[in-house]
């Protein structure tokens, strides 16, 4: 019951767009996780979406998602300001750890938190100690680095927001290190190495692009169900739609 409570938290589906085609897939470990993901449309047409994951997995981290979950949901409604809002979750996280100096550790989290301008392919972005977004551009590839901390560890954290524009064309992947850090039969970890192989290697629109990201990991030997939530996210950049860019 509680699984299917946190899946109905989830998107049904995928944003529809004609300037971005975007996938998502996620793998819970024991059903219920710490992994949590959302894309919102913003009143203005920009589109706010995120990837986090709380400390741990079961159902301990399922509960905490959910509170950083609907935080998201209500703060995110009217602002289109990513530091304003992962601000306001670390406060959050700090105010709940507050309370108990023995699980305080609980209340944590990585979060990569963005608004993406559709008008100008344009992204302000925090990344809270979340594994690095990777960019394909060509044949090059491009890493977001972390800006701020996980959240809930401290009360005053240096958070620093960042831009960048996407060309047509760009294909940007948002994972958890459950994919990374999956292990196989021999206790060899995949590695985000393998991630950036897989991102340079292969074609395909961005659903299949996704079903190849997880069949190289089955292929590689990778436990399923995974040892620790799996979310892979995935955006193809079309033409930018017209109008003022803000």
């Amino acid at each position: 019951m509680a699984s299917g409570v946190q899946q109905l938290l989830f998107p049904r589906s995928s944003p529809i767009c004609s300037w971005c085609c975007i996938g998502v897939k996620n793998l819970m470990a024991k059903g219920l996780g710490g992994d949590y993901f959302d894309f919102i449309e913003m009143r203005d047409g920009c589109q706010t979406l995120y990837l986090g994951d709380v400390t741990g997995h079961g159902l301990h981290a399922s509960v905490i998602m959910s509170l950083i979950y609907g935080f998201i949901r209500h703060a995110s409604l009217d602002k289109c300001d990513p530091l304003a809002v992962v601000t306001g979750i670390n406060c959050f996280l700090r105010n709940f750890a507050a309370r108990s100096q023995k699980i305080d550790h609980l209340f944590s989290t990585t979060l990569f938190f963005a608004i993406i301008d559709p008008r100008s392919l344009k992204m302000h972005y925090i990344n809270c100690g979340h594994v690095n977004p990777l960019i394909r551009r060509g044949d090059q590839l491009i890493h977001l680095e972390t800006t701020a901390p996980p959240l809930g560890f401290f009360k005053d954290p240096d958070i620093e927001q960042e831009t960048f524009e996407f060309n047509v064309g760009d294909r940007l992947l948002l994972y958890t290190d459950g994919l990374s850090e999956a292990v196989n039969s021999a206790g060899e970890q995949y590695g985000t190495n393998r991630v950036e192989s897989v991102l340079m290697e292969l074609g395909g629109d961005h659903i299949e692009f996704l079903d190849a990201v997880y069949q190289r990991s089955l292929d590689f030997g990778c436990i399923h169900p995974p040892a620790d939530d799996c979310t892979a996210i995935v955006l193809d950049f079309h033409q930018p739609l017209p109008g003022v860019i803000n």
